[in-house]
């Protein structure tokens, strides 16, 4: 084993780049979550370093047809300590960026994990953006190095790399084929002694940064320090059902569900862990047999794809005994439908910026599970207020603001920071809900312009200047419209130049792909309009649109 580069306790501060302005959480705050024990002295590579020795018996297995990898976490604390020998010799320390763009493959893990040990910032790619997102993100990011796939599916990593004309000098690693002409193999980078023991950096330091696609048209980076990490993989860890199982976790582990559920929770709480890097629902119900596993719930298109299967059986249903929803709206009919094959359905509300603010429990009644979000959480608070910021009623609409201690940092962009806090450190989601008399919270409406498409968010604006880039379009409106499965889908509302055709969906879909969109946002109706409803200023009115495709 090799040392890891360590900072001496005296000197720990917080290592943050330099590109990036956060929020500086006030001095009360910090006494109350350290007092709590939502805050500890200790950094996110350090528990998973433990945790991965600790049960280092456990099963960690990825499942792919491609891929497939079956080992112990003590062989993942081996893999992830060499990788992070190779990580350090190409200088990455405490603060430095690490990017990954890997399906639910052990390299991605591996990488996750390493990164983490060795104090640096942690950027997970999700693997279904493509080269447009990645662009941008490495550009914003400025990783030193970067893991990554070749390809998978439709998506061609090496080519979406190729196009970016300037990578700053950043080290590409290539994890399942062979490295090109100045890239290296994770073979070789996994090639060394493993360090033996993680860094210690000021947990309030940035630990990752999960980017997700919002209100502007680029995705935005949410940036996260070990102290709220580990208060969500606390927060999280509480809720455990009865049901003993495993979860199969096919969510990208680049994303705030995937990770979570899969590489934190399981490995503090010492649970094996199951990866699955293409979501197949006759494979899933398979694997719930073989493994004997369950799932672990998030978007309703997850839970109601295995219904509907034709290869469902009741020996399936006995292991979907639990299933946690959110992710994405949570139809009353999906639920019930759920409720009445013997399945305890329930709901939570968050995001990556604040990943669980409210929430059921399996235990709640039914009519409080199957139409709520649930209560704030322990630790958390929360405000529902008008739009002059003055608080609301029981059963009256507001903007829901929140504060806790898993709440992020702030945006990788210093304005977006600006714009969602106050002086008072409330955090203004964008979101509308409703409290009942119980403090039991329901989601009714966004005023951000986003649509979550089965866990996913789709950028409605970056849709818009991509649309409006086609022959003829005079004017683009994206709003999600409802979808059974997925729970929203996004649609384009178009208005066309006098004497141009109106397009075919599939006109649309190559425009984007030769964009560079990742398929997930591609709008799935069109709807051709004369006009838009507009304000008195000649802003169009999207909930009026939005009124209309859910009133048919």
């Amino acid at each position: 084993m090799v040392p890891c580069p360590e900072l001496h306790k005296e000197h720990l501060r917080p290592v943050t780049p330099s590109n990036w302005t956060l929020r500086q959480v006030s001095e009360d705050d910090h006494r109350r979550f350290t007092a709590e024990g939502w805050w500890v002295e200790e950094s996110l590579g350090q528990r998973l370093y433990a945790r991965l020795a600790q049960h280092a018996d456990l099963a960690f297995v990825c499942h792919s047809s491609s891929r497939p990898w079956r080992g112990t976490f003590g062989e993942v604390l081996d893999l992830s300590a060499r990788v992070a020998t190779g990580l350090a010799s190409r200088g990455v320390g405490p603060g430095d960026v690490v990017s990954f763009q890997t399906p639910n493959w052990i390299e991605g893990a591996a990488t996750f994990y390493a990164a983490a040990m060795l104090g640096a910032v942690i950027v997970p790619i999700v693997h279904i953006y493509g080269g447009r997102e990645l662009s941008y993100i490495l550009r914003e990011s400025k990783p030193r190095v970067h893991v990554t796939a070749s390809r998978f599916g439709r998506q061609d990593y090496l080519s979406n790399l190729g196009a970016i004309e300037d990578l700053g000098g950043m080290d590409v690693v290539v994890v399942d084929a062979e490295a090109p002409p100045g890239m290296t193999s994770f073979r070789d980078l996994a090639g060394g002694p493993p360090i033996g023991s993680a860094a210690a950096v000021d947990p309030s330091s940035p630990a990752l940064v999960g980017w997700t696609s919002g209100t502007t048209s680029n995705p935005k980076g949410v940036v996260h320090s070990h102290h709220t990490i580990l208060a969500e993989v606390k927060q999280l860890g509480a809720t455990a059902t009865p049901d003993g199982r495993p979860a199969l976790i096919a969510n990208p582990i680049s994303h705030a569900i995937g990770m979570l559920s899969a590489l934190l929770i399981p490995v503090d709480r010492g649970r094996p862990v199951h990866l699955l890097d293409l979501w197949d629902p006759a494979v899933v119900l398979e694997l719930l047999v073989k493994e004997d596993l369950t799932t672990n719930g998030g978007a309703t298109y997850f839970l109601t794809s295995l219904l509907e299967h034709p290869d469902f059986t009741e020996e399936h249903l006995g292991r979907l005994a639990y299933q946690g929803m959110g992710g994405a709206p949570v139809p009353r009919a999906i639920a019930e439908r759920a409720s009445a094959l013997g399945i305890t359905v329930y709901r939570m509300y968050g995001s990556t910026e604040h990943p669980s603010i409210t929430g059921c429990t399996y235990a709640d009644s039914l009519e409080k599970r199957l139409a709520t979000d649930g209560p704030v959480l322990p630790g958390n608070e929360m405000r529902l207020v008008d739009a002059d910021g003055h608080d609301v009623g029981p059963s009256e609409p507001g903007e829901i603001l929140s504060r806790g201690p898993e709440l992020f940092l702030g945006y990788t962009d210093p304005e977006l920071t600006a714009k969602v806090f106050d002086a008072d450190g409330w955090y203004h989601t964008g979101d509308v809900g409703i409290l009942d008399d119980e403090g039991y919270l329901c989601i009714t409406d966004r005023i951000s312009d986003v649509i979550i498409r089965g866990g996913e968010n789709i950028s409605a604006a970056e849709l818009e200047e991509v649309l409006l880039g086609m022959p003829g379009v005079a004017e683009v409106a994206v709003v999600a419209a409802p979808d059974e499965r997925m729970g929203e889908h996004a649609a384009a509302v178009i208005r066309m130049l006098a004497g141009h055709p109106f397009p075919e969906l599939s006109d649309v879909r190559g425009h984007l792909e030769r964009n560079g969109l990742a398929r997930q946002k591609w709008p799935e109706e069109l709807v051709q309009v004369e006009d838009f409803p507009r304000t008195a200023s000649g802003k169009v009115q999207k909930f009026v649109l939005r009124s209309s495709l859910r009133s048919r």
